[in-house]
């Protein structure tokens, strides 16, 4: 095994080189370490560490991942008017009564009295401020332990998922994909903004820029926020290790596979 590795790891090194050479990285965010993202420290939740992915100064949405120190207590109620989702990494966290673990999801819809959110040990989670759609019919909170959820398969071998939230009014949903090795990752491209967390395994992904394909690898950690309309996936696609996503979006998406990644 130890002689079998560093081949392989070269040889995605050498896709991943020989792609970026004829393609420029896309203006959207993807591929990102989250690690090498600077802290930040918010004023609405004191002795958090933050890793901010998008926002809005302007209409205070945020998507952030959030280091939750040992002893920490805050509130739901920060942001008014907003609608918050939380998913936890790693850790602990209990929202008023309920104490949730690792793959614990909470999600707050404005109008919604504060709960109050202690983490005694410590822990990382996932942090999501957002409008409103007024369409949404989902008006009370909901709060779930997505490890009780079965996956469900789809209709691409090797694909499974689990729905957090799914608003059957305005469409938007946040849901958690799985992948297996053996799954096969066509051109695509979503009508509607996909925003996406790797929670776990490796997944080599492409994104099309400008008719050129920009191939790159996502470990634990890396994010993307993809516009809608964006091309990706194709024969470079693959899953390197089984990898499960965490995945978000603020409208109902068709998708469209009758696409490739070739100047016309």
């Amino acid at each position: 095994m130890s002689k079998i590795r560093p081949l392989f790891v070269l040889s995605v090194a050498a896709i991943v080189t020989a792609c970026a050479a004829t393609a420029e990285a896309p203006s959207y965010p993807a591929f990102v370490i989250s690690d090498e993202l600077p802290d930040l420290f918010l004023a609405s939740l004191p002795g958090v560490r933050a890793k901010e992915y998008a926002g809005d100064m302007r209409s205070r949405t945020v998507s952030n991942r959030i280091d939750l120190p040992e002893g920490w207590s805050g509130t739901t109620g920060g942001s008014p008017g907003k609608a918050l989702e939380i998913f936890v990494l790693s850790g602990e966290l209990s929202l008023a009564d309920v104490d949730l673990a690792a793959g614990g999801y909470v999600y707050v819809p404005p109008g919604s009295l504060g709960f109050n959110l202690v983490s005694e040990g410590g822990a990382q989670v996932l942090w999501f401020l957002s409008d409103v759609d007024g369409k949404a019919t989902i008006q009370s909170p909901l709060i779930m332990d997505s490890r009780l959820i079965d996956w469900q398969p789809t209709d691409d071998i090797g694909v499974f998922t689990k729905d957090l939230r799914n608003d059957p009014g305005s469409g938007e949903r946040t849901w958690l994909m799985r992948y297996e090795p053996d799954a096969v990752i066509p051109w695509q491209a979503r009508s509607a903004r996909l925003e996406g967390y790797l929670m776990s395994g490796q997944f080599q992904q492409s994104e099309c820029v400008d008719g050129l394909a920009y191939t790159d690898v996502y470990l634990p950690g890396g994010y993307f926020n993809r516009p809608a309309d964006a091309v990706h996936g194709g024969p470079e696609a693959s899953v390197l290790s089984e990898a499960t996503w965490f995945l978000r979006e603020k409208k109902r998406a068709t998708i469209n596979f009758d696409v490739n990644c070739a100047v016309e």
